[in-house]
């Protein structure tokens, strides 16, 4: 009986340098910050920490002041919702010439136009938007909006690109029209996940969208700055525990959607 003999497997060289080189990036970078972590944990620093967390509490739960936050959560839902929506509707447009269905030039252009659209923070369109619209939400939702396109462009060419068109050539082979034999194949077979996809960028635009609020984009973000401004931690406190349950609504209600789309899809 003739017995197999192991060979150890040989070392990945390649990988020790690369984790080598990774390794000395982050010790370089610590010793460039020149961060000192004995300052951050000495009895003055954390009496210090303790007084500012301690003035945050108790939140202030004055009616007033709820109905003003729960104005502030509206308006940030409003401001995520409409940027996801309208983000998704370009998004999928540029799609169809990025997937490569219109020429390589059509391609190419509007691939150009995702990657420049979602290489921009959301923080710097905010900025922008509320120069050229004005400071409020539809600032915000423009913001979102013109990111978000960038992601979800993205995303809906390359899930067009990996989806079969066996489907959608037998349409067109049986006499259906070009449009149609989309709808009625290739685009049904992505939808689930174009789907998917927005709900996911609509959590993280809830995120996002409180935050936009700190340049001028409405909502909770912009409650909170002005309530942190003028020192007042209290008001402050009662926006982040809005904040906190305005996206763990958010984050439930989209699991729900997305495991009920993939249910009716199975």
């Amino acid at each position: 009986m003739s017995t197999v003999m192991l060979q150890p497997p040989s070392p990945c060289w390649r990988c020790r340098v690369t984790a080598a080189l990774i390794l000395a990036a982050v010790v370089a970078s610590f010793a460039y910050l020149g961060i000192d972590f004995r300052a951050l944990f000495t009895g003055e620093s954390l009496r210090l920490m303790g007084q500012f967390v301690a003035e945050f509490f108790p939140p202030d739960v004055s009616p007033e002041f709820l109905a003003k936050a729960g104005w502030g959560a509206l308006q940030t839902l409003a401001v995520s919702a409409l940027g996801t929506l309208l983000a998704a509707a370009a998004g999928a447009v540029l799609a169809l010439p990025a997937s490569g269905r219109f020429g390589h030039i059509a391609q190419a252009t509007s691939r150009f136009a995702l990657n420049f659209l979602r290489s921009v923070p959301e923080l710097v369109w905010a900025a922008l938007m509320v120069l050229a619209a004005g400071i409020g939400p539809f600032a915000g939702a423009l913001a979102l909006a013109l990111h978000t396109t960038g992601v979800l462009g993205r995303l809906f060419a390359e899930g067009l690109e990996n989806a079969p068109r066996a489907p959608e050539d037998a349409l067109v082979l049986a006499g259906a029209r070009p449009v149609s034999a989309f709808v009625y194949a290739s685009l049904q077979i992505v939808l689930p996940q174009w789907v998917a996809y927005t709900l996911y960028r609509w959590e993280m635009n809830i995120r996002m969208a409180a935050v936009l609020g700190f340049v001028g984009g409405g909502g909770l973000g912009q409650l909170l700055y002005f309530h942190l401004s003028i020192f007042q931690q209290q008001q402050a406190m009662t926006v982040l525990i809005a904040m906190f349950g305005l996206v763990a609504l958010v984050d439930f209600l989209s699991g729900r959607l997305r495991r009920g789309l993939g249910s009716a899809y199975a």
